[in-house]
């Protein structure tokens, strides 16, 4: 049995009160320092927006929005997060050897992969639809369209996958997507020329992008199909910005990060964004340089390309002719060496542009159109599909 001690008033010892005095103490503590700490709008090292302290109401109480909208900003805003995330992670990834984190693979080599196990019913209707869309809007504009659609980077790097990591065949998916929008378009397949050139640093390992020298080699091979000269990297004085860690460490944080680098060229081009009214409607919001510098000193180093994903910009360049870029992120370093081959580029990103092509390519007198993609965008992009559709102007003629 065990001894009960008697204090000499003859109640027990209370042996357990200075440890529920040392936790209420560093409860308390805790909590006035969560109250004191300065209250966040981003949470950079994950490059999305913290939460906010909902506003209370008495339906929101009852609903129990209210308490959700708490939970997500006590868990945002606590004192030390990043702190506490990143060693919850190293753990993860030293004790208990995870090979995956945040729905990205850890690779070998430090290298980073979305993962893509699976394409579910839903994501190949889109992507038929999608094929369909541009295959259908090649047809319209026949002669015009190119079709650039940039592999995944562990299509061109599987030995650096992690061992036995199940990915979909996306080469026999490329095989597919190029025969059916070849019937109607001029295509681009950069798997062997990547794969010719993957000693260089074509992709980001910290990012789903790839690099400035990625984009380079794919503009050299829509140059050799288009009989054009390329941009002359020997003639520009590179400028290299350090320190990049992209969308992929946003969600591991690998503790062992290797981070990246961005080389870009300082260009004159200057860049004209416009706000959409309707259709083939704009007017000019802003002109500034297709790099915003300023961007290289925040965490989403790659938004210094053309500024972002806007819906419509053009560019004034030293070539001659018009072409019209149709992207998503990844033309966004791929644009600016066109700059070297025509006199006006333009550029539509369908999330932030809702119409169709057919009345601005009239209205602007573009001669060429490239729709420039990467494969695990342009399998689920629902905004895609407006390439195709019909001008509502024509039917006021």
């Amino acid at each position: 049995m065990s001894k009960v001690v008697y204090r000499k008033n003859g109640g027990r010892r209370r042996a357990g009160y200075p440890l529920l005095v040392l936790c209420a103490v560093l409860l308390f503590g805790f909590s006035l320092v969560n109250i004191v700490w300065p209250k966040r709008t981003q949470l950079e090292l994950e490059n999305r927006k913290a939460a906010q302290l909902p506003a209370f109401s008495v339906s929101a109480l009852l609903d129990g929005s209210w308490q959700s909208g708490f939970a997500r900003w006590i868990q945002d805003q606590f004192s030390l997060r990043d702190a506490a995330v990143n060693t919850q992670r190293a753990a993860d990834e030293v004790l208990f050897r995870k090979a995956e984190e945040g729905g990205i693979l850890l690779g070998k080599d430090r290298w980073m992969f979305t993962k893509l196990f699976t394409v579910d019913d839903a994501t190949r209707k889109q992507l038929a639809k999608n094929v369909q869309a541009v295959s259908e809007f090649a047809a319209n504009h026949p002669g015009k369209v190119t079709f650039l659609l940039a592999p995944s980077a562990s299509v061109i790097y599987p030995e650096e996958l992690p061992a036995g990591a199940p990915m979909v065949d996306e080469n026999a998916m490329l095989d597919d997507i190029f025969a059916k929008v070849g019937q109607s378009a001029d295509v681009i397949d950069l798997r062997g020329t990547f794969t010719d050139l993957k000693d260089e640093y074509l992709y980001f390992k910290t990012d789903h992008h790839w690099t400035p020298n990625g984009a380079y080699r794919a503009y050299e091979q829509f140059c050799s199909l288009k009989g054009l000269t390329p941009f002359d990297r020997a003639a520009h004085e590179p400028i290299t910005v350090t320190d990049f860690q992209g969308t992929h460490y946003s969600a591991t944080r690998l503790w062992n990060v290797e981070n990246d680098e961005i080389t870009y060229y300082p260009l004159d081009s200057l860049m004209t964004i416009y706000k959409i009214t309707g259709e083939a409607a704009y007017e000019p919001e802003t002109t500034e340089n297709i790099v915003n510098v300023q961007k290289f000193d925040t965490r989403d180093k790659y938004a210094a390309f053309l500024d972002g994903n806007n819906g419509y910009s053009t560019i004034e360049g030293r070539g001659t002719g018009s072409i019209l870029v149709v992207k998503d992120s990844y033309a966004n370093s791929f644009v600016p060496y066109l700059t070297e081959n025509y006199a006006k580029i333009g550029v539509v990103d369908f999330r932030n542009f809702k119409y169709g092509l057919d009345s601005t390519i009239e209205k602007e007198g573009y001669d060429e159109v490239l729709v420039l993609y990467n494969f695990q965008t342009f399998i689920a992009d629902t905004n895609l599909i407006y390439i195709s559709r019909p001008s509502t102007l024509s039917c006021q003629k």
